[in-house]
């Protein structure tokens, strides 16, 4: 058994082709918003792709384009705030970040995947990936039980044994055994691994999605492993788009929003 604590990681964040959209622009007679670009105005992929789609919505890139629009905002935070205050969380949906989510538990990864919409899963397949070892994490409460700790570690040694038992009785390293014959055993022997075993897995999802997700999975009644994932996935993307992830404040560990619902 091997003490193991989650993390995350950003692997993957918008970047956009700015050439592109400047033809784009041109086209539709948009050119301010690429001056508000020369002067380092728009320095945020995630966020300039938010605004880019809700300028579009309402052809707002600068008066007179759309007749019904006579003043436009040029400072992209008050802009995206606005976005977020009036619910129009479709244009949020084109702006995705990727996570590695390591040493997580798969009564985390059962969790996580009930929050489908706007989101890609790739996870460990335990069936391919025999286990030689049970990683597990132990909250802190947990840890402070020196007995709990005892047995847990008790159990999942001899849980760790059987699966090495496994290996060992169906000669899985001996040479020659065809890849097939081993992928059919190592998918029995996973059915006695934990659910707490530690595992990975890669998380894509839009900005619509992570604040609904950040949201339900930050708050007192949720699972206190997701809370900590997505805590942490709370600070990482309050860095990476501050004007979409601003309006949020912790409260013992709950990410509470200004505008709910986006």
């Amino acid at each position: 058994m091997r003490s193991v604590e989650p993390e995350v990681f950003l692997v993957a964040r918008p970047q956009l082709d700015y050439g592109a959209i400047a033809a784009y622009l041109r086209e539709v007679g948009g050119e301010s918003w690429l001056e508000r670009l020369d002067r380092g105005e728009l320095d945020n992929d995630a966020q300039n792709l938010a605004e880019l789609a809700g300028r579009l919505c309402y052809r707002s890139w600068e008066p007179g384009l759309n007749p019904n629009v006579v003043r436009v905002r040029t400072d992209q935070e008050k802009y995206l705030q606005n976005i977020l205050a009036s619910a129009h969380g479709s244009v949020l949906e084109h702006v995705s970040f990727s996570f590695v989510l390591h040493n997580v538990s798969r009564v985390f990864t059962h969790e996580v995947v009930r929050h489908r919409p706007g989101t890609a899963v790739s996870q460990e397949s335990l069936r391919f990936v025999r286990l030689d070892e049970i990683p597990f994490w132990f909250p802190d409460w947990a840890r402070e039980d020196p007995e709990l700790m005892k047995r847990a570690a008790a159990l999942l040694g001899e849980l760790e044994a059987f699966q090495l038992w496994m290996a060992d009785h169906f000669g899985l390293d001996e040479g020659g055994v065809p890849f097939h014959e081993k992928k059919h055993k190592t998918s029995f022997m996973r059915r006695f691994a934990p659910e707490g075993v530690a595992t990975g897995l890669v998380w894509t999802a839009n900005i619509r999605t992570l604040r609904h997700t950040i949201e339900a999975r930050t708050d007192p009644g949720a699972e206190e492993e997701i809370r900590l994932v997505f805590g942490k996935i709370g600070e990482i993307m309050r860095a990476e788009a501050p004007a979409l992830f601003g309006d949020y404040e912790v409260r013992d560990g709950a990410w509470v929003p200004g505008w709910r619902k986006v």
